[in-house]
């Protein structure tokens, strides 16, 4: 028989009141990140409704003891886990939140199953609980059931600018009105802004225990808009040698020898590498771990992957440290970080081990386990790709399974965040599969499949066999019948894709005309930025130019550089101009349509780049005949 656990009425008070102390702290943050205020504000809403339950349990007058205390801890543990994600999402770097919202998205889908789980458990008539409050609690489950379903996808206009920005080959990477864009999309365009956003990088680089690429991109466009804010300062964390000045927290006494190149910190346990090197233990770890095969210092290739220790080093160190009335850091919190991976690593590697067994229901668990552990977080998917979970999940893309394949093409969408992975999933084979199924399979696994060559082709590479592989046609007949989801899953992967000039052409002759043009058409889908974009690209390419450069596909540009959003005017002058460069007519066309005044207007007040292109577009005018 087990024992009861019981708790006095001030005891079960005070747990109570903790929780209430929870909502109300949740409820003073005011600096939701933009990618994700407005499912913040929509958890602090619901957990508010729980506010009447609380007081009404508060008021008993009588122990808590059994399913009660049970159900109650277990609601505590899930608002807990609530606060810690909202205050992530108050307080976080709001470029890293950005780049991750999908796996922060998933990380709300958590919290909320954990709420839900926990009212489910409460004994309501036990507790002695008011029928209005019950139905508000069962109001608020009945939202959080909703909540936990698959919500879109990312903004569209922030996804594509972010991808321009990141990308080394796109000559827009450094594009004034995109960084611009970002900017205010991102709200860093003030000095506290910018210098709040270093702040949560730093503590950023600090959890997630070094430096990486990811680190490097967002300290990168950090600096990007320092520059256009007008502050003239360099933006340096510690990291791998990188052309910045290195700055460190240490003593200007501190032997340089005596710092890891890696963190710029004094060193503890100094091991030697392959090529001679010395790194911290922990550091050069990492980076191992993070599937870098070089010296971060000298950039050679290492022969092997074994880490001497360098006790000679230590013991200098730890005399110079004595003698100059120093400690050497004390390194508890990465202990408890090294035991927590541990279990997370011990856990993957059975993970992938199940991929291969010859049960299904354990294979499918842990697809279904690895597609939630890859949305997670960036470790989680280095993990899993160090553990050889990438050719086995290559395989189960052709497994005779509709869900199999749901789950598994999920996974490696998730997986492929990572740019390492990117090549890894390529290498193995997985385009043609996944083709397959954007092809074949069920709308959520045809959405993810899109979701997938996108994020795939954003290497140049991926492109190519993407285009090679026949994915161009699929992805164009999912933008014509797919879901709402489908279609911009599509757009975003045909935006990426038709980077690549060859895929252009074959975009053009998939058929990709007719159904960007009715998305200009129908303003329910809401989808026009995502159409223009993509225009703009093949208006650059002489199959595109005589497919777009119609009567009636002038007469839409003119009408939403008339009457569309800013950022619609700005997209529809910038193809207007494209293919004005390439055919007069087409402005002579435009400027009987009416396009001169709303153009002049937007020269002034349009977005900086639309003012770019209308001024362009204007003396591109003044060459032709028939000026109004």
């Amino acid at each position: 028989m087990e024992r009861q656990i019981v708790m006095d009425s001030s005891s079960s008070s005070d747990l109570v009141r903790e929780m209430m102390e929870v909502i109300e702290t949740v409820g003073s943050y005011a600096g939701f990140r933009v990618t994700q205020r407005k499912e913040c504000l929509n958890l602090v809403r619901r957990l508010t409704l729980l506010v009447p339950l609380l007081e009404e349990i508060m008021e008993l007058d009588y122990s808590v003891s059994g399913l009660g205390l049970n159900s109650l801890l277990n609601l505590k543990k899930a608002l807990l886990g609530a606060k810690k994600l909202l205050k992530t999402c108050n307080y976080g770097s709001k470029i890293y939140l950005a780049m991750e919202s999908e796996a922060v998205m998933c990380r709300f889908h958590a919290v909320y199953h954990k709420v839900h789980h926990a009212l489910d458990d409460i004994p309501f008539d036990k507790l002695g609980v008011s029928i209005e409050v019950k139905e508000q609690v069962e109001l608020m489950r009945m939202q959080l059931k909703r909540a936990k379903r698959r919500t879109d996808t990312q903004d569209m206009e922030l996804a594509m600018d972010m991808m321009v920005i990141f990308s080394k080959k796109d000559e827009r990477n450094a594009d004034i009105a995109i960084l611009e864009r970002l900017a205010n999309k991102l709200e860093l365009h003030t000095i506290a802004g910018l210098k709040a956003e270093k702040t949560a990088i730093a503590k950023l680089v600090k959890q997630r225990g070094g430096y990486n690429e990811t680190m490097h991109q967002i300290v990168d466009l950090l600096g990007k808009f320092k520059q256009i804010a007008g502050i003239d300062e360099t933006v340096s964390l510690d990291g791998p040698i990188s052309t910045r000045t290195p700055q460190t927290c240490q003593s200007p006494l501190v032997p340089h020898e005596f710092l890891c190149p890696i963190t710029l910190e004094i060193m503890t346990d100094p091991v030697i590498v392959a090529t001679g090197q010395t790194y911290e233990r922990d550091s050069i770890r990492k980076w191992l771990n993070s599937n870098h095969r070089t010296c971060p210092k000298t950039g050679q290739t290492l022969e092997n992957l074994s880490l001497a220790p360098n006790f000679a080093l230590r013991n200098l160190i730890l005399q110079w440290c004595e003698k100059n009335n120093l400690e050497l850091p004390k390194k508890d919190s990465y202990a408890s970080s090294v035991n927590y991976s541990a279990e997370i690593m011990e856990e993957i590697s059975s993970l992938v081990l199940n991929l291969s067994s010859s049960q299904p229901n354990v294979r499918r668990d842990a697809i279904v386990k690895i597609r939630m552990l890859s949305k997670e977080n960036p470790e989680n998917r280095i993990f899993i790709a160090n553990d050889g979970g990438i050719p086995r999940l290559v395989q189960l893309l052709s497994y005779p399974d509709s869900n199999i394949q749901e789950h598994t093409v999920t996974a490696l969408l998730n997986l492929s965040i990572d740019e390492t992975n990117k090549r890894l999933i390529a290498r193995e084979g997985a385009i043609p599969a996944i083709i397959e199924i954007l092809q074949n399979g069920t709308d959520e696994a045809r959405e993810n499949s899109a979701a997938a060559l996108f994020s795939l082709s954003m290497l140049d590479e991926n492109k190519v066999l993407v285009g090679n592989f026949n994915g161009i046609p699929p992805l164009v007949a999912l933008l014509k019948n797919g879901t709402m989801r489908g279609k911009k899953d599509a757009a975003t992967a045909l935006f990426n894709l038709s980077l690549n000039q060859a895929n252009k052409s074959r975009a053009i002759k998939a058929g990709i005309i007719p159904p960007l043009l009715h998305l200009l058409d129908d303003k329910n889908l809401g989808m026009i930025d995502e159409a223009l974009s993509i225009l703009l690209l093949l208006a650059s390419h002489p199959e595109g130019q005589n497919e777009i450069g119609r009567l009636s596909f002038i007469e839409t540009l003119v009408e939403i550089i008339r009457n569309g959003t800013p950022k619609n005017k700005e997209c529809a002058v910038s193809v207007l101009l494209e293919l004005g460069l390439n055919n007069s007519s087409l402005i002579l066309a435009a400027l009987q349509f009416g396009v001169y005044e709303p153009l002049r207007e937007i020269s002034i007040s349009g977005t900086n780049r639309a003012q770019r292109k209308a001024n362009s577009l204007l003396q591109h005018m003044s060459k032709c005949e028939h000026i109004p």
